[in-house]
């Protein structure tokens, strides 16, 4: 496998743990809590924490080798992520201002790596 694409898949990987990690906190979000020391100090925040601290190692990681534009590219499939995410976790609806705004984010980063 060729090295470049090796780190934009683990860019990729990093970019969709992270997803799942803000789901997790959503989901914790959503919940009662009996104290609010409980409300942060729970087995799914602290998962969620840890998960994005190693999504964000493997994107350190990536940007060895990867240019900036280029992770600042495939970092965008983030909101391709978090939008699938909550259509199948938290049952969303698919409404057009949802995806339009999510093609007017990667639009605009798409310009801009390309300027």
């Amino acid at each position: 496998m060729d090295r470049k694409l090796l780190y934009c898949l683990i860019l990729l990987g990093s970019t969709f743990i992270s997803a799942l990690s803000q789901v997790l906190l959503k989901k914790a979000a959503a919940r009662r809590w009996e104290s609010r020391i409980r409300e942060y100090l729970n087995a799914p925040v602290m998962g969620a924490y840890l998960i994005f601290f190693i999504a964000t190692v493997m994107g350190v990681y990536a940007y060895r080798v990867l240019e900036v534009s280029e992770g600042t590219l495939l970092e965008t499939t983030g909101y391709i992520f978090v939008f699938i995410l909550d259509v199948l976790v938290f049952r969303q609806r698919i409404t057009w201002r949802k995806v339009l705004g999510t093609a007017l984010i990667i639009g605009g980063v798409l310009l801009t790596v390309g300027a």
